[in-house]
């Protein structure tokens, strides 16, 4: 941790509770489509995976997908949540605790930040910018930057390819077992937060080699290793 550069960070779960405004959209989505409704307990559980396995497990009414359910209702079910997240203007989102004081602390001290996640990237871009914590970050990958999501580690290879890192001068910060998988996945040491969306696993379980319940924490770990 001595030679950390670069810290890659999730999104929903880790800087944002975004579940509100999911929870309100896929509920909508699924009822239209003449299925029973999801409440916000429910859809804490099913995100993670990004948009398509969301509505799919919203429509299953379990983290387990139905196989039952056809390719085209399962597109129906994507586009109706896109429409009516896209027009939630994101309301109920809202910031964790002290993310936005820690990311300026990382930012002021010379590291490079940087956002991973498996959300549309259609709607990264006001969700960051209606918090203003969108120029702590040099680059911004949503869930379809690249053919493979987390926990495949295609996005940190490639932001260790473009800042010249090796996996040891890299940290990934999230609260999924997918972002603890990515994370080994590209050989770098991760950081995880107990407060996040891990399908109702405690994150622990995913073998992190950082656990707090504040991610101002992490300003500690850094200093703490440096």
């Amino acid at each position: 941790m001595n030679q950390l550069k670069l810290i890659a960070f999730d999104l929903d779960g880790t800087l944002l509770d975004s579940v509100p405004d999911l929870a309100v959209a896929a509920d909508q989505a699924v009822r239209e489509l003449g299925y029973a409704g999801v409440s916000e307990e429910q859809v804490r559980d099913y995100v993670g995976n990004g948009a398509d396995i969301l509505i799919a497990r919203a429509l299953s009414q379990s983290i387990d997908i139905d196989p039952e359910l056809s390719p085209e209702l399962r597109a129906k079910g994507r586009e109706l949540f896109d429409d009516y997240y896209e027009k939630s203007g994101h309301k109920l989102t809202h910031l964790y605790p002290q993310v936005k004081e820690t990311l300026a602390e990382l930012k002021q001290a010379g590291f490079t930040l940087a956002l991973v996640t498996n959300k549309p990237s259609k709607f990264v871009p006001d969700v960051l910018a209606q918090h203003n914590i969108a120029d702590f970050f040099s680059d911004v990958l949503g869930g379809d930057a690249f053919p493979e999501r987390k926990p495949n580690p295609v996005a940190l290879n490639w932001l260790m390819e473009k800042h010249g890192c090796t996996p040891n001068e890299m940290l990934m910060v999230g609260d999924s077992k997918n972002d603890i998988l990515a994370a080994k996945n590209a050989g770098c040491a991760s950081f995880a937060l107990t407060y996040g969306y891990n399908h109702g696993e405690p994150i622990s379980a995913s073998g992190p080699d950082f656990v707090a319940d504040n991610i101002a924490q992490l300003l500690e770990v850094i200093a703490v290793s440096a």
